[in-house]
């Protein structure tokens, strides 16, 4: 079945977000949601969101092996329009919320709200070489800062990905966007500080 197994990595960055609300919004691979028109030899349509749909996932430090951290999303609510979720880092008592348009666009993520979305959902029907474009103002009130998001997506790849929760047909996309009025650098003088991987671990539902 074609899942929304890319979710996972969603929540991961909307859990970092909140944690660091004053900084720009972390871009993140799109999930997917909504059914999709079955074409022979095409994967099986996608499954619509429910109450209590959940992803468990790990961040590992693939130079050390350490696991950094688990987290579990879970569909909290779901209507014609929008879909909410919940966000808890294993050991953390606090939770993250994300509501999300019915394209796995992002609405809101704690203090920040993205109109008309963050553009990081997809547009169904999915194909190998589709492209689409995207705008976004980002707001957080809280700190008051305001970013202007452009970018697009294109479908680059289809593939089976296999994790220890499971096997799914999964569509790659690429996301290139471009966040004005805001700047970030980071430099190590051409030296790896950080690499990690990101692996769903577990899917269910209720």
């Amino acid at each position: 079945m074609l899942r929304c197994a890319f979710l996972a990595t969603i929540g991961l960055l909307a859990t970092t977000s909140l944690l660091h609300a004053q900084t720009p919004p972390a871009e993140s691979p799109p999930a997917a949601a909504s059914p999709a028109v079955e074409i022979p030899g095409s994967p099986e349509p996608m499954e619509d969101p429910r109450l209590g749909d959940h992803w468990t996932y790990e961040l590992r430090d693939d130079i050390t092996g350490e696991i950094k951290s688990t987290i579990t999303n879970t569909v909290t609510d779901v209507s014609d329009s929008e879909i909410s979720t919940r966000s808890a880092l294993l050991g953390n008592p606090n939770s993250g919320y994300q509501t999300y348009d019915r394209s796995w666009n992002v609405i809101s993520n704690g203090v920040w709200r993205y109109t008309p979305n963050d553009g990081t959902g997809i547009r169904t029907p999915l194909a190998v070489g589709k492209t689409w474009s995207f705008k976004s103002t980002d707001l957080n009130s809280t700190a008051g800062v305001s970013w202007k998001r452009s970018g697009t997506t294109k479908v680059v790849a289809q593939e089976s990905v296999t994790t220890r929760a499971g096997t799914f047909d999964t569509f790659k996309l690429e996301i290139s966007s471009q966040i004005q009025n805001a700047s970030f650098v980071s430099r190590s003088e051409g030296r790896v500080r950080e690499r990690n991987t990101i692996e769903l671990v577990e899917y269910g539902r209720r």
